[in-house]
């Protein structure tokens, strides 16, 4: 039997993601990362504050100043999609591929919940 991997929240070397053995959550790097991750989730919060308060004004904005804002928010996006995807791969019966598209009879069930919370029921 396999070790089960954690996803670590930053990148190892060339891009590819860090992991590291999750079979000790109390370990200095698992808690290492849950300090990152809980940053990277806050900084988030933060900078889509920022930016809805920008749109909520009413006032004009520069491309440089729209461009600028928008990577940020792609930067905390990146890295909560990543923190979401580490801690999906955690769950103790994950039954949805955090990778890739769905396909198949999953799919159909989740279209078919999906439709059913737009339309009420």
């Amino acid at each position: 039997m396999s070790q089960a991997l954690r996803r670590l929240p930053w990148d190892g070397p060339e891009g590819k993601p860090a992991m590291v053995p999750d079979g000790n959550p109390d370990g200095p790097l698992s808690r290492l990362a849950d300090y990152i991750e809980a940053q990277q989730v806050a900084a988030a919060e933060a900078v889509v504050g920022l930016a809805r308060g920008m749109l909520d004004s009413g006032d004009e904005f520069s491309t440089g100043e729209l461009t600028y804002v928008a990577r940020r928010l792609v930067e905390c996006l990146t890295d909560v999609l990543r923190v979401a995807r580490s801690c999906g791969e955690r769950l103790p019966c994950n039954p949805l591929p955090l990778d890739g598209p769905l396909t198949g009879p999953l799919r159909e069930q989740v279209g078919e919940a999906l439709r059913g919370s737009r339309s009420g029921g």
